[in-house]
């Protein structure tokens, strides 16, 4: 992320996603975990590929939405699950 020297991030101009899942979905990982972060990459593979080299916790799995774009996952070092997309 590119900060200023006040710490201010800008984000790219692009959707904004709010979504809902069941209580009972695993989608967002262990049943503690309420809410999911998620970041538009460039490109998925090398941003999963920078991570695995840090040792970071990437699941093995990629998912692909036609039309939506490709999905990738990670762990913060506390264990919570960050999702990575990729728009189409």
């Amino acid at each position: 992320m590119e900060t200023d020297e006040h710490g201010l991030w800008q984000q790219q101009p692009g959707p904004t996603v709010v979504a809902t899942f069941d209580a009972d979905s695993d989608y967002l990982g262990p049943r503690t975990q309420q809410t999911m972060l998620n970041f538009r990459v460039r490109d998925l593979d090398a941003m999963l590929a920078q991570l695995r080299a840090h040792d970071a916790e990437v699941a093995p799995e990629i998912q692909d939405m036609e039309g939506v774009g490709r999905f990738g996952w990670v762990n913060d070092p506390e264990g919570n699950r960050i999702e990575l997309w990729q728009p189409a």
